[in-house]
């Protein structure tokens, strides 16, 4: 059996004989070592928030690189702090086999192309301004280690976020995050514990990083897209809290449509152009 942890055999066997109580109650209770383990990698994880902060506040550019579950769940969270912080495509940006518009594929042997990822970094411009992160479960595969190689030749940062230690992807990163999550419920299927614990560690980072950048004050997400009935009601909500002197509603909502967000009104406020 392989030596990485992700792919030694499950804590669990003669899964097929389970009953259905039995499953769910096994699988929940190994979700529950997932945080612990995050918990673990958060001064590695802080680390690396220090350095994808100092990178675009420079005007540098976080640039994740993916197979798999990791790839689609990176791309993921790069669309939506785009809505949630009011934030264009460019700043945090995934590379995904064959493109993002391969996400929903199944061609999984895409990640043992090691020219894909690079070519595509090298056509969206990568510098030495960004930070290249990748990630990947077994901090093997080649797709994500080429780029990484690659960035380290350019005198890029890199960085990772594996599920096995002292693996050759984290040998390429600056700034390593390795959350041990121990083997699947099922053998090798890292889309569960692994790919859990990639998800928080997503939120964490983009969380913090934006938080950090002025993009939340108070509690609050005072840049948030309006794109959507529920997105618009709360930013009024937000302003009128913020703002008790604004007690209209619809007054409101006709000012942050034109706006655009909650912060870009208060700012109109403050320089009398609303």
């Amino acid at each position: 059996m392989d030596k990485r942890i992700t792919e030694q055999p499950s804590h669990y066997d003669h899964l097929e004989q389970m009953s259905v109580e039995q499953i769910t109650a096994n699988i929940n209770s190994e979700n529950m070592s997932v945080p612990v383990a995050v918990d673990k990698a958060l001064p590695a994880i802080n680390r690396l928030i220090d350095a994808v902060e100092h990178k675009l506040r420079c005007g540098g550019r976080l640039f994740y690189v993916g197979c798999g579950t990791g790839g689609r769940l990176a791309t993921l969270d790069t669309i939506e702090v785009q809505n949630t912080y009011g934030i264009d495509g460019r700043q945090i940006q995934a590379i995904f086999p064959g493109g993002i518009e391969c996400l929903t594929q199944t061609r999984e042997s895409r990640e043992d192309d090691t020219d894909d990822s690079w070519t595509q970094l090298t056509a969206r411009g990568v510098c030495q301004k960004d930070i290249v992160v990748g990630i990947s479960a077994s901090g093997t595969t080649p797709f994500v280690l080429a780029a990484l190689r690659h960035a380290r030749a350019e005198g890029i940062t890199t960085g990772c976020i594996v599920n096995n230690p002292n693996s050759p992807i984290a040998a390429q990163a600056d700034y390593r995050v390795e959350v041990l999550t121990g083997p699947e419920f099922v053998t090798g299927s890292t889309r569960m514990k692994a790919g859990t614990s990639q998800k928080l560690i997503f939120d964490i980072i983009s969380t913090t990083v934006q938080i950090r950048l002025g993009r939340v004050e108070g509690n609050k997400m005072v840049n948030a897209k309006l794109i959507n009935h529920k997105l618009i009601d709360r930013a009024v909500r937000i302003f009128m809290e913020r703002n008790p002197q604004f007690t209209d509603y619809d007054e409101v909502r006709a000012l942050i449509m034109k706006a655009g967000s909650v912060k870009n009104l208060e700012l109109g406020i403050l320089n009398f152009e609303f």
